[in-house]
């Protein structure tokens, strides 16, 4: 069961970023998490996470307060929902930012 994790920096400023986990079986995606993390009042804070806990492939939306959202989804394979998962970040990285930001500035 072989585990690969690495870092992807969004944006220009280093305050953004996408920590991407991978885990296979017998060559085979088993299991994914891709998180979008940003650099809130001097530490790393998971915003949105993807991932296949629960044995099925989902969005957390999360919250300052430590509530957070559940959405299932639906792909063929992981692979897709890998794809999906990063894109997804990549495009709305900003987005999910500033809702975060939103909630911790009350």
């Amino acid at each position: 069961m072989p585990e690969k994790e690495f870092i992807k920096l969004l944006g220009d400023l280093g305050t953004d970023r996408l920590r991407i986990r991978l885990r296979t079986e017998r060559g085979q995606l088993a299991d994914i998490v891709v998180q979008y993390e940003a650099f809130i009042r001097d530490e790393w804070v998971a915003v949105v996470r993807y991932d296949t806990s629960h044995g099925y492939p989902h969005r957390d939306v999360l919250h300052p307060n430590g509530a957070k959202d559940k959405h299932f989804l639906s792909f063929p394979d992981l692979k897709a929902f890998l794809q999906y998962a990063e894109q997804d970040l990549r495009d709305r990285w900003e987005w999910y930012r500033e809702r975060f930001l939103k909630e911790v500035n009350g």
